[in-house]
């Protein structure tokens, strides 16, 4: 039986000019979450701050949210604010600072919750919106993590990534604005675009993809194929700005609700023990998996349609001649060049990814076996 659809929260606004929208948010006392400083040098920390001001709320900010949110991060912010008290928190940045103010909005809603083995099945999921309600706004056209049900937080003692999802962490607001993803520099519009386009092309053979999330995954695949280098090449160009921010938040939609596959179980457990780029990984896994996965007739079919409307022959080449034009490597070995560290590691790898609750959905579910050959076939860039 079909899964029930949860499109965003309750408010979902986007388009040039919608930062505005922030000051008829009904806040008193409002948490920023952000990550280095782009945000500040941008301008953008600060409107944000004078909009909250104008609707009467007070702020305070937690910075330095790293690019793999630790958990040790996220019970920073949580002290924070137990200090503040907020009842409004936003997500602002890119996925890791969303996501560390999700994660951070779980454990001051629950004091007596302590560590991240707490909220992961089979322990039930807390409610939440006891203290706060939870807004996001992306600065990167990637994650999706304004409108998706996840996070992934990484614990500092094991290298490992804890993904987890669950409806409840569905932001209640969401705000949209290409302005704010303009300071994104070309490496990161490049690799949190791949990221937004494997979400639209991991939906769309999801086993549990839908009349609804295609229409979604469709478009978003579609705008992010033909819009992406111009973003990259130019991030002054404001339409490109747009059509990515809006084709990440579609994709977005469409993959929270029928989830992903394995090119997101291999980049998380890659990511997670080589301190890789999510975004990277997922790019540079995204051509290989799409031929694997061509040997199930349904995921092949759905393929050679998004390439025909795409204006292309094949979609795994395509990815590849797109990852080229973003200067992204062509395999693993670029970018991980201990090869003795690789197949120290790769049997470990393996297991995690086959553990990773994004492989259940993904449209072949490889043995062992096939999944390790999987990750050298990558790894020396064999096709």
């Amino acid at each position: 039986m079909m899964r029930p659809m949860k499109l965003a929260g309750s408010e979902l606004v986007f388009g040039e000019g919608c930062l505005e929208y922030v000051k008829t948010i009904d806040a008193k006392k409002v948490s920023i979450v952000v990550g280095g400083k782009s945000m500040e040098r941008s301008g953008i920390l600060a409107r944000i701050q004078k909009l909250f001001f104008e609707a009467g709320a007070d702020t305070m900010v937690i910075d330095g949210v790293e690019p793999d949110p630790s958990f040790e991060t996220v019970m920073r912010g949580v002290k924070e604010m137990r200090s503040f008290c907020p009842d409004l928190i936003v997500g602002l940045g890119g996925g890791s600072a969303m996501d560390a103010a999700k994660a951070m909005w779980i454990f001051y809603e629950h004091p007596d919750l302590k560590e991240m083995a707490d909220i992961m099945p089979p322990n039930t999921f807390p409610k939440l919106r006891g203290k706060a309600r939870m807004c996001c706004i992306p600065s990167t056209s990637g994650t999706a993590s304004e409108v998706s049900r996840s996070i992934v937080i990484s614990d500092n003692q094991t290298g490992l990534k804890y993904g987890l999802g669950n409806m409840e962490m569905m932001p209640d607001i969401a705000v949209l604005d290409p302005e704010v993803t303009r300071s994104m520099p070309p490496k990161i519009t490049a690799e949190t675009g791949m990221d937004a386009l494997t979400h639209a092309l991991e939906a769309l053979v999801s086993t549990r993809a839908n009349y609804l999330s295609d229409i979604l995954a469709t478009q978003a695949a579609l705008d992010i194929i033909e819009t992406l280098p111009a973003a990259y090449e130019n991030g002054n160009n404001k339409k490109a700005r747009e059509i990515m921010l809006q084709a990440s938040m579609a994709a977005g939609l469409a993959f929270t609700n029928v989830s992903l596959g394995i090119v997101h179980s291999m980049a998380h457990s890659i990511g997670g023990m080589f301190h890789l780029s999510h975004g990277l990984a997922d790019a540079v896994l995204l051509p290989y998996v799409i031929q694997f996965n061509e040997k199930d007739e349904r995921a092949k079919e759905i393929y050679g349609r998004i390439a025909a409307k795409a204006g292309v022959k094949n979609l795994s080449q395509a990815v590849e001649a797109l990852n080229t034009k973003l200067n992204i490597p062509s395999n693993l070995r670029e970018i991980i060049p201990d090869e003795t560290a690789f197949m120290e590691k790769l049997d470990e790898v393996t297991v995690l990814a086959l553990a990773d609750g994004c492989t259940k959905t993904n449209p072949v579910i490889p043995e062992p076996e096939e999944l390790k050959q999987l990750f050298l076939k990558v790894y020396k860039g064999e096709r």
